[in-house]
């Protein structure tokens, strides 16, 4: 299991999904941290909180940084990752919406289950994150699709915060976000990649 000392996500960085959800792209990438707490391995169970009446999935590429990064030009960036990851972005949809911040609706235990790193593909533009639910496919995405793109991200990123080995950024989800119930099982697939599965239970 990946121990980060931060997670750090980007909100709304496929047009197709910030549409569905409402709102334009942000003019520059929209950051927000899911703690590591929030962690899950591959087959272990997703607990809907008895906070929430609305949790759904958020299929994402994960990147796993290899070297500290400050201030990072994109190659940079590029040449710190040590290597790409399924991740799920479970979010509380309705806190979501009813809070300010997203701390809560995306911080919950077991609200990002992670599968297995593999190295970074030749192709990082081509990588393929695919989200079924109970066998049907329901999020489909290419990395070349990001309105901000992997090498963008890295170096926007480290120009806030320093990034350190073993961190994740979670690099968007694409359109077909949906809601996880008891009984559900979820899987997101970086194609030929890395997969990650789990569960869905009530706490």
């Amino acid at each position: 299991m990946l121990r980060p000392s931060k997670i750090i996500c980007v909100g709304k960085n496929y047009r197709d999904h910030a549409a569905e959800m409402g709102g334009e792209v942000p003019p520059e990438p929209l950051l927000f941290l899911k703690p590591p707490s929030s962690l899950l391995a591959n087959g272990a169970p997703i607990r809907r909180p008895p906070q929430s009446s609305h949790v759904e999935y958020e299929g994402e590429i994960g990147l796993v940084i290899g070297k500290r990064l400050v201030d990072a030009t994109e190659a940079e960036g590029l040449a710190a990752l040590a290597g790409v990851v399924a991740v799920n972005d479970v979010t509380a949809r309705d806190l979501q919406r009813s809070d300010s911040q997203w701390a809560r609706a995306k911080g919950f235990d077991t609200f990002c289950p992670v599968g297995e790193v593999v190295p970074v593909p030749a192709s990082l533009e081509d990588v393929m994150v695919v989200t079924r639910v109970n066998g049907v496919e329901r999020q489909r995405g290419r990395a070349g699709d990001m309105v901000y793109a992997i090498p963008m991200l890295l170096a926007y990123i480290s120009r806030i915060m320093t990034l350190e080995p073993g961190d994740l950024v979670l690099t968007g989800t694409p359109a077909g976000v949906g809601p996880l119930v008891a009984g559900d099982h979820v899987e997101v697939e970086l194609v030929g990649l890395s997969r990650v599965a789990n569960p869905v239970e009530d706490r």
